[in-house]
């Protein structure tokens, strides 16, 4: 019996050393091939996502009362129609952007999504304040000025936050 433990012990040890270190190496291995896909996918999906941040940014700006004012107004028109055409185009290009959300934070979407709603409300409020048939100047100057009176505005805040989420990419 002493002489099968003299053989066997040995060898138990050897197996088991043999193994622990194949084991090890290649569980290294396998780190080594994730840390290289994980490296490969952001390599890739980086890019997407400063280009999304870059469209909702640029879709924050064009709804912005004093852009829509400034592409949309034309002479002739009236308060009520320059208040649709301003429903009209937040609308298109919230439609042209929805896909963005797949590469921006829920949370950054929300702000995004508040700030959509916060200047259709403006431009509601301020079509409240003018008659429905006076030039659109009227409203224009309205918007302007309950723009103006907020500190800061949905868009402001959703752009702010925007920014500091890509800050934090780097």
């Amino acid at each position: 019996m002493l002489e099968i433990l003299k053989y066997t012990l040995p060898s138990v040890v050897v197996f088991f050393t043999v193994y622990f270190v194949i084991k090890t190496y290649f569980d290294d291995i396998e780190k080594k091939r994730q840390y290289k896909s994980a490296f490969k996918n952001k390599e890739v999906i980086l890019p997407v996502r400063l280009q999304a941040y870059e469209r909702i940014i640029l879709f924050l700006e064009r709804i912005s009362p004093d852009s829509l004012i400034m592409r949309i107004s034309q002479p002739g028109m009236n308060t009520r129609q320059l208040q649709s055409e301003m429903h009209a185009a937040i609308r298109a290009e919230f439609e042209h952007n929805l896909s963005q959300q797949l590469y921006i934070s829920p949370k950054a979407w929300e702000l995004v999504k508040g700030a959509r709603t916060g200047t259709i409300n403006m431009i509601n409020t301020a079509a409240q304040k003018v008659p429905v048939d006076a030039p659109y100047m009227l409203l224009s100057k309205e918007l302007l000025d309950l723009s103006v009176q907020e500190e800061e505005t949905p868009v402001s805040v959703a752009i702010s936050f925007l920014k500091s989420e890509v800050n934090s990419l780097f």
